[in-house]
């Protein structure tokens, strides 16, 4: 008889309402709706606005979360308002403001970051759920290995900032 994943132990204290990270992002050609095959305009695609927000999200919980976790995004709420041209830089924001058990409340908004045209780009909610990561990556099979993430996905993008957390 198969053996059921043990699930995520409590979260530690150091995850708590307040985490938050930004994340800029200038835009190139490979972000376009028209390049991601999302709509045929050459302006940022909704999908790389939301992988934005996920990138933030992951950010604000590094640290936090302990050996062996991850977090996985469960449900996404975006609103996207602004259509935002190729060589324009956007701000994107992740503010944790709950947490419920191993459900992680998100809101999330990212911003025109130009003097001359400050705009909301686009705003919502991200719940993402923390998880043991060798019993997630069992569950959807893939090969065991490390608890840890490569190091090619822990390094640091170079345009990303550093995790804050209000007092």
């Amino acid at each position: 008889m198969p053996h059921a994943p043990t699930p995520a132990p409590p979260l530690s204290s150091g995850v708590r309402a307040g985490l938050h990270a930004c994340v800029a992002l200038t835009v190139e050609e490979p972000d376009t709706a028209l390049s991601l095959r999302s709509g045929d305009v050459p302006v940022l695609a909704t999908p790389r606005l939301m992988a934005l927000c996920e990138e933030a999200s992951c950010r604000a919980l590094e640290g936090h979360l302990g050996a062996g976790r991850t977090s996985v995004a469960s449900r996404v709420q975006f609103d996207h308002l602004v259509p935002v041209p190729v060589g324009s830089t956007v701000l994107a924001e992740a503010f944790l403001e709950r947490v419920e058990g191993r459900r992680l409340a998100f809101t999330i908004s990212v911003a025109l970051d130009a003097a001359d045209r400050a705009a909301l780009v686009g705003a919502g909610r991200l719940t993402r759920v923390v998880v043991d990561r060798p019993a997630f990556l069992a569950k959807a099979g893939c090969v065991a290995g490390s608890a840890d993430p490569p190091a090619a996905l822990r390094a640091r993008a170079p345009h990303a900032t550093s995790p804050a957390s209000a007092p």
